[in-house]
């Protein structure tokens, strides 16, 4: 009999693909998402509950009702900009509502999560790569907030057995290989598909933000990981805290990184096509290069990433982007958008 699973934010990016993952794995995922950020159409392998993480009357049903085993929770505001400008926002939704969804747990008898906390807690690094022990000092809001999530889990393991795996991702890219799901944010913050975009025509080029680094190139670097390797590593870390395995916290990425011009050059070379760029100034708080030390999830989960090269990343978001803008070409035409 398979094992239900509820995902809190499934609908979403990462979510989705973790839905898949997991009904591969033979498990049943219940996407619990308030469709407020999410996609109805991402969720695909499991049902939907339209929620919000507020709902404990909603959230206590459904955590009986499905007779949930573990939870994987996403669901988060997660735009660095946004959190800034809004930490009031920020702290509610991502802080206050997951503390209300652990209580939840402790009150359904359910004692497993895997949690998406991110690099973004470790601030500006000291040095790179980045292990778990690293100072962690966020420069932002959002950072901070899952910082406070992950301290908050330690004293609740202690207190209560709640077992968890934080996974501090680094960069996630990419889309499902088969084409079904991919990055849809709106508005889009990240390099992959921002590149692709301008490959589009859908903007008018990409910015470079910072071309006076102290990397090679003179652009910051980052650590790309496949969303379905990012989505294969919660499968993981589910199976570890079943096996018995201690809560921790984990970094998930490559131990390789990429430059802004390096990123753009291998969308060229996979889409074939010359992709406008701008220079522009650094903005603030964005350090030079994020690479994660990931050796520390290698081991404790046997997971390693498969498909995180980058021309592998680029060539599966490219597939998703162009596929969605050939199928919507004929709708923007006929409304003269």
């Amino acid at each position: 009999m398979s094992k239900t699973i509820l995902v809190t934010g499934g609908a979403g990016y990462i979510g989705s693909h973790a839905c898949k993952a997991l009904a591969r794995a033979g498990y049943e995922p219940v996407a619990y998402d308030s469709l407020v950020r999410g996609h109805r159409a991402a969720v695909r392998w499991g049902p939907l509950v339209e929620g919000d993480l507020a709902d404990r009357t909603l959230l206590m049903a459904t955590l009986k009702q499905h007779r949930i085993a573990a939870v994987m929770h996403f669901a988060a505001f997660a735009y660095v900009e946004e959190s800034v400008r809004e930490p009031a926002l920020y702290f509610h939704n991502n802080v206050i509502n997951t503390l209300g969804l652990f209580e939840a747990m402790h009150e359904a008898d359910v004692a497993q999560i895997v949690f998406s906390s991110t690099c973004a807690t470790y601030g500006v690094p000291e040095r790179v790569p980045i292990a778990e022990d690293a100072p962690q000092r966020p420069v932002n809001p959002y950072g901070e907030g899952k910082l406070m999530v992950e301290r908050a889990l330690h004293w609740l393991d202690a207190a209560y057995g709640l077992k968890y795996v934080a996974l501090r991702y680094f960069n996630a890219a990419g889309a499902d290989p088969d084409g079904e799901i991919g990055e849809d944010h709106d508005p889009e913050t990240h390099l992959v598909p921002l590149v692709l975009q301008a490959a589009l025509k859908q903007r008018a080029q990409i910015n470079i933000y910072g071309t006076d680094y102290p990397t090679p190139d003179g652009t910051a670097i980052r650590d790309y990981i496949h969303v379905q390797d990012l989505a294969e590593a919660h499968v993981r870390a589910l199976q570890y805290l079943e096996s018995g395995g201690a809560s921790a916290a984990l970094n998930l990425g490559t131990g390789t990184g990429h430059s802004v011009r390096e990123t753009i050059a291998c969308a060229e070379r996979v889409t074939g096509l010359s992709i406008p760029k701008r220079e522009a100034p650094r903005r603030a708080g964005d350090p030079p290069a994020l690479v994660a030390d990931p050796r520390r999830a290698r081991t404790a989960l046997g997971w390693q990433p498969r498909l995180s090269d980058l021309d592998t990343i680029v060539a599966t978001a490219w597939a998703w982007h162009s596929a969605r803008a050939s199928q919507a070409a004929p709708a923007r035409g006929a409304a003269g958008s």
